[in-house]
């Protein structure tokens, strides 16, 4: 763990029990326990995961809980960082399922709980922040609210088995990563409004590049990588008024919230790529509706 033992780091304390030399502890200032280290060590082993727990002054960490994918020589693991504060997060495991090597993990301090899906998806491990207005307490349940409602009512149509609604590759839609994409059969677009080799992102991280995609309706945005969430026409024009150098910036004109369609391969350096014959809609998951989104920064 990268986090000292015996040694005091302003919100936490890593203790030992003098008996127990392999119990590792982590105690706020005032003595209230707040997580047993080797315990989510246990939780995180079972489903094939390491973590590492540390402190962090980083400014650019404005959460009390920020979790990462981390790398080292021994391959990827999950780093947890914690911002110094005098209650600091508890950390819960609510739920495991090994055989899908994935795990509910529960953050709780004095603004509230906030719960992620932590787990491995073909080649890597992600961490997904589940919406805070779902009752989530299992792995299942934290699935089934980050799937958005559209992918759900095809699932339904389709009649698709509970136990294979997880699966990349139903009969309702076909996963990569955070996105869905759901067969529209019958659609035929102008071949002018065909874009080609364009990415799909939600807002940072790598995107994937589709072959073939159209966008139908939503607002016109203005991104570049200090914007990602992009700015609007009227936001736009106002920073370049009052900063013209902002306007040397490598920026995109991309639609915000519009219905998207695509065909062909899709790429991503971390999922295998798919080939969809046919037009299908496009549906992100719905973590972007949840308030914890800030504390992941692995995004893919």
């Amino acid at each position: 763990m990268s986090v000292r033992h015996g040694t005091a780091h302003g919100s936490f304390v890593v203790a030992r029990k003098e008996r127990s030399p392999q119990v590792k502890k982590v105690i706020s200032p005032r003595g209230t326990l707040i997580m047993n280290v080797d315990s989510l060590e246990r939780h995180f082993e079972r489903i094939g995961a390491r973590i590492k727990l540390r402190e962090t002054r980083a400014r650019s960490q404005t959460v009390p809980l920020s979790i990462n994918i981390g790398s080292d020589r021994e391959g990827e693991f999950f780093d947890l960082s914690v911002v110094p504060r005098e209650t600091p997060p508890e950390l819960l495991v609510l739920n495991i399922e090994p055989d899908w090597r994935h795990l509910l993990l529960m953050s709780r301090d004095e603004a509230g709980k906030h719960k992620f899906l932590c787990g491995h998806d073909e080649r890597h491990w992600f961490v997904a922040a589940v919406p805070e207005n779902r009752a989530v307490s299992t792995v299942k349940s934290a699935f089934e609210a980050l799937r958005p409602a559209g992918v759900t009512s095809e699932l339904v149509r389709h009649q698709v088995r509970t136990q294979d609604r997880r699966r990349r590759r139903t009969e309702a839609f076909v996963r990569q990563g955070e996105w869905f994409f759901v067969p529209a059969p019958g659609l035929v677009f102008p071949r002018l409004l065909v874009l080609h080799d364009e990415p799909i992102s939600r807002g940072r991280g790598k995107p994937h590049l589709c072959e073939n995609l159209v966008r139908a309706g939503g607002e016109t945005v203005y991104v570049c990588r200090q914007f990602p969430q992009g700015l609007t026409e009227d936001k736009y024009r106002k920073l370049i008024s009052i900063e013209p150098d902002q306007a040397s910036l490598a920026w995109q004109v991309r639609r915000r919230d519009a219905s998207v369609f695509v065909r062909g391969r899709v790429r991503h350096s971390d999922h295998a790529t798919i080939r969809l014959d046919g037009w299908h809609r496009v549906w992100m998951n719905t973590e972007n509706e949840s308030q914890a989104m800030s504390q992941v920064a692995f995004l893919d």
